[in-house]
């Protein structure tokens, strides 16, 4: 129940961290990218497009041979509710000190989010998935799998009309070395969860 609970407030977190990068108004990370520029172009909203594409990414799995978990589909709808539902909440924001609050705020939380959802042992996203499924099936690296990936829906998004800045490169550059700090204190918490209580 302590892994689940921890699950779900990682994926939140990730959903109001995806919110602020959007109110900032000053670039998102890739894959928000693309989930804006399908939502300028389809009028459906950015926590919709982010449904839709997880659904269709875990679809790819099939041919990759991955096998989602509880938290593979949690992670597809829990995300695209919660940044919805932050977007209803969060007013636009002016003036660049705010903008650059929201966009720092937004990059630190999407690193606690994930690194809880991670260590939650529970299942890799649909997105993630895909990277590793790349790496088993044909022999691709993680690094090389993670940036054809990002770089293809960062361009496509990016043509269709998606936010890309400032935040965009602050999150390319901060997210991996933040998660890096968060992990260890998650797993910590998801180890403790698996260890049997005393009779």
């Amino acid at each position: 129940m302590r892994r689940f609970i921890q699950l779900q407030l990682g994926l939140c977190l990730y959903g109001v961290a995806a919110a602020l990068m959007v109110r900032s108004n000053l670039g998102l990370d890739p894959w928000n990218v693309f989930h804006q520029g399908l939502s300028l172009r389809t009028g459906i909203s950015l926590g919709t497009a982010s449904i839709i594409m997880g659904v269709l990414v875990m679809l790819a799995w099939i041919p990759l041979r991955q096998k989602p978990g509880l938290g593979t589909l949690f992670n597809i709808f829990v995300i695209g509710l919660s940044m919805d539902a932050a977007l209803a909440l969060l007013p636009e924001v002016t003036g660049l000190p705010l903008r650059l609050a929201f966009m720092t705020m937004g990059v630190i939380l999407t690193a606690m989010g994930g690194a809880a959802y991670i260590g939650a042992g529970m299942g890799t996203g649909p997105r993630d998935g895909l990277m590793i499924g790349l790496n088993q099936r044909l022999g691709w690296s993680i690094r090389v799998s993670r940036m054809l990936i990002e770089v293809s829906v960062l361009a496509g998004g990016w043509l269709l009309g998606g936010s890309v800045g400032l935040g965009t490169v602050v999150f390319a550059v901060g997210i991996g070395p933040l998660i890096q700090v968060f992990l260890p204190w998650f797993q910590a918490l998801g180890r403790e969860t698996r260890v049997a209580p005393s009779p």
